[in-house]
């Protein structure tokens, strides 16, 4: 565990010293959409895990501070070597992340070797190195697509976005049976009487989300999905089911519109807030560029190993990878 922060620092103006800092180090900010709404507001970007790795390679910046969970930080320092990358928090974990160990993992790929990895990015470099082929919720449908049926399939570490693209391809992928904490949090019931309360309010649900929910949407897509159906539908309410502070995007574009959580157990928990993306704030976003760490640090060889499966994803993604190259790593 990082040390707690024991600095007074209730007489700065964070955000103005985070302007100067971010100047000083030359240094861009990213946040996904899961931090809180300060957090976003300041940031340069602000999308999911592989759009702000991207962006932040095509940047000519020296650092980048990553305000998000460990396997995303690890993915920017994999397509960016040299440069500094930063986690406010270094316990922001994952929930697939730690369901997932990278020695388990091993093992049960060696105890099926007609099968190839194909592995959802919410996991360790570690694990990405073990992999075929990494997907994100918005690329999986078009990368599982280009897969012959006859070849046999491990998929992980979700198994509800695993399970939802078996149903939807006729697939039968081996699933690792990891979920996200988050997204298992929702409440079938709690969403129906919501359903009832707004009738002509449609559900977008993220694939992370169990069976229950996502058969009660009317759209299932990645954050970044979910954010363009809530500019494209017709109507003036709508109900996410994914963690809730992408709505507060939802509003910024979206002023006219009423956008609701889907609710947890209760009704009215807090239970769909991700812990992981709650630890880092603006006073550890702060001391990350002040004091350059924590950083994330990685071996060249494994950095190299997890790139090969993400290159993979980015060539299926943009359909330059024939079907016949889809052979094991």
């Amino acid at each position: 565990m990082t040390a707690p922060i024991r600095e007074n620092l209730s007489g700065l103006d964070l955000r103005a010293e985070i302007e100067r800092l971010r100047k000083e180090r030359n240094a861009v900010i990213l946040a996904h959409y899961y931090q809180k709404p300060e957090i976003q507001d300041l940031a340069d970007f602000v999308g999911d895990s592989l759009e702000l790795s991207r962006k932040a390679a095509e940047t000519d910046a020296d650092v980048i501070a990553f305000c998000g969970v460990k396997f995303m930080a690890e993915t920017a320092k994999i397509l960016s070597p040299q440069k500094t990358v930063i986690l406010p928090d270094m316990d922001a974990g994952c929930s697939l992340e730690d369901s997932c160990p990278p020695e388990q993992f091993k093992r049960f790929r060696e105890q099926h070797p007609d099968h190839i990895a194909l592995t959802y990015i919410n996991c360790s470099a570690a694990v990405k190195a073990l992999s075929d082929i990494i997907v994100t919720s918005s690329s999986a449908e078009t990368i599982i697509s280009q897969i012959p049926e006859s070849q046999k399939i491990i998929f992980g570490p979700d198994r509800h976005l695993g399970g939802y693209l078996n149903r939807k391809f006729g697939r039968e992928m081996l699933l690792w049976p990891g979920v996200c904490i988050v997204h298992e949090a929702f409440s079938e019931t709690e969403l129906l009487k919501l359903k009832a309360q707004h009738p002509d309010a449609p559900v977008a649900a993220h694939p992370e989300c169990p069976p229950h929910i996502v058969d009660h949407a009317d759209y299932v897509g990645s954050t970044s999905g979910i954010l363009q159906f809530a500019k494209s539908f017709p109507g003036d309410t709508l109900i996410v089911a994914t963690e809730p502070h992408i709505i507060h995007q939802m509003e910024l574009a979206l002023p006219e519109k009423t956008f609701i959580g889907a609710p947890g157990a209760d009704g009215n928990c807090n239970c769909n807030i991700c812990p992981y993306m709650a630890l880092n704030t603006m006073e550890k976003l702060y001391l990350a560029l002040r004091d350059l760490k924590p950083q994330i640090e990685m071996d060249e060889d494994l950095r190299l190993a997890a790139r090969k499966s993400l290159d993979r994803m980015l060539d299926m993604a943009s359909g330059t990878v024939g079907k016949g190259d889809l052979g094991r790593a």
